[in-house]
């Protein structure tokens, strides 16, 4: 039995003898020496990476609370490579930091949560899970103490994590009520629509809104996104955002699979409002992480047509998407931590005439934003394109009406910042940035990714293999 949930908790282990490690290496005072402190962590996170690709066979523990797939390995192996090479852009400014031991921990600890959250088996489980995984963002958006946005950033956070959970608590209340019961194949046997059935849905459906900033639960988004250190923006952007993502298809396809007439109208009002008000308000923002932020808002809304598919072509597109986005997203807040952190630049027409001073910047900004786009060949294009044939499945065609109007707004929205980098004149140019050979690599990868992933036919036949599995 020991060994048993060794091996199907691999992840889960991995990642707190991590955390041990960190808090030994945190008393010997090793992080004091944070150049030697990074190197150890970057290989402990190899390793991690590595581990995740050793096959394992699916599994439950602890009567169903806990259960492993091929779909939830794949998942949380995307959640790794993220990590991964978030925490190599960013080892400069985590060396200037001062505090990488506190940095790591808290960070590790919302990744064991996003584990114990994708493997859960009974709501509970699922819950404990989400919690750990939102907790210590609160702490690490306000990592940056000499700063009065990151302060105010992790306020906003805990603020709206706490009635994001207090709304999905009263939910998960209702729906015991409902059912009896809170395991996942419980409920799927005895579930109804029902009042209160429908009820308990919209209050846990809410509940992880907020944490996929889904309009009108969006409020936080952008503050947070704007005051948080640039690399907690870009680790709640990708890392955080897909996670629940990951989860949030599995409740919906199972556990409230018999309920899909109802959630289908509910997701498709979602997806259009997140869709619209994130272009819109993307189109007023100067500030780079501001804009980043209601872009995120309207993936968030793409992710949610191919949601309203409810077939497990909406499990392949969705997947599939989060990989490209989460490739452009670490892509393109890896240009902006750089050019900030050495410039103090941060808005849109600070990047005027990008181009001539940081062309390999310029470029590779240009291709990440063309996949969020949509703009072929980039791999951002196949998945908009699964995205949507995956909503066409359910005859919504309201819905896909405003995906392809908003298609186009968001390519406008997108070229404001291409225009400003290769056309715009600049009133001053802009320094050569000092180009770290980590961030370069991540760069790179990103790039090769984006690309390639749109032709890597076997990639996403892999996915549609295992995801029957959820």
């Amino acid at each position: 039995m020991i060994n048993e949930s060794i091996i199907i908790m691999r992840f889960e282990w991995l990642i707190s003898l991590m955390i041990v490690v960190l808090f030994i290496l945190n008393l010997m005072g090793v992080d004091k020496k944070p150049e030697r402190f990074m190197n150890i962590v970057n290989v402990m996170l190899i390793i991690n990476f590595v581990a995740g690709f050793i096959p394992i066979k699916d599994g439950y523990l602890f009567q169903g609370f806990y259960h492993t797939t091929a779909l939830i390995v794949l998942e949380k192996n995307i959640l790794n490579l993220g990590l991964l090479l978030i925490a190599f852009s960013a080892k400069q400014w985590i060396i200037e930091s001062k505090r990488p031991a506190e940095f790591f921990m808290l960070m590790f600890s919302s990744v064991l949560g996003m584990y114990v959250m994708l493997s859960s088996g009974h709501i509970l489980v699922l819950y404990l899970g989400l919690e750990l995984s939102s907790l210590p963002l609160a702490a690490l958006a306000a990592f940056n103490t000499d700063s009065r946005k990151s302060s105010e950033a992790g306020v906003k956070y805990i603020l709206s994590s706490a009635f994001s959970t207090g709304i999905t608590l009263f939910g998960i209340s209702l729906l015991y009520g409902a059912v009896g019961n809170l395991g996942f194949d419980a409920i799927i046997q005895h579930i109804h629509e029902d009042a209160l059935t429908l009820t308990a849905f919209v209050f846990i459906l809410a509940g992880f809104s907020f944490k996929m900033s889904i309009v009108p639960f969006h409020m936080w988004t952008a503050d947070v996104f704007e005051g948080a250190p640039t690399p907690v923006t870009n680790y709640l952007a990708v890392v955080s955002k897909g996670s629940v993502i990951f989860i949030f298809i599995t409740v919906l396809y199972t556990v409230f699979g018999k309920l899909e007439n109802a959630w289908l109208l509910a997701i498709s009002v979602l997806s259009v409002m997140s869709m619209t008000v994130g272009n819109i308000f993307a189109l007023r923002q100067q500030n780079l992480k501001r804009f980043l932020a209601f872009s995120s808002i309207a993936q968030v809304g793409f992710v949610l047509v191919g949601i309203a598919g409810a077939s497990n072509m909406g499990t392949d597109s969705v997947v599939y998407f989060l990989v490209i986005y989460l490739l452009s997203n670490i892509a393109l807040f890896s240009i902006v931590e750089a050019i900030s952190d050495e410039t103090g630049k941060i808005t849109i027409s600070d990047y005027k005439g990008l181009y001539k001073s940081n062309p390999f910047y310029a470029i590779i900004f240009t291709v990440a934003l063309f996949s969020l786009a949509g703009v072929p060949p980039t791999a951002g294009f196949f998945g908009k394109l699964f995205l949507l044939t995956s909503g066409m499945g359910s005859g919504m065609y309201v819905l896909l009406g405003f995906a392809t109007v908003n298609l186009v707004l968001s390519l406008y929205t997108y070229l404001r910042v291409v225009k400003a980098m290769f056309i715009d004149k600049e009133e001053e140019r802009m320094p050569v940035v000092k180009k770290s050979l980590l961030t370069n690599f991540v760069l790179a990868v990103c790039l090769i990714g984006i690309i390639i992933l749109g032709f890597a036919g076997v990639f996403y036949q892999y996915i549609d293999s295992i995801s029957s599995q959820l």
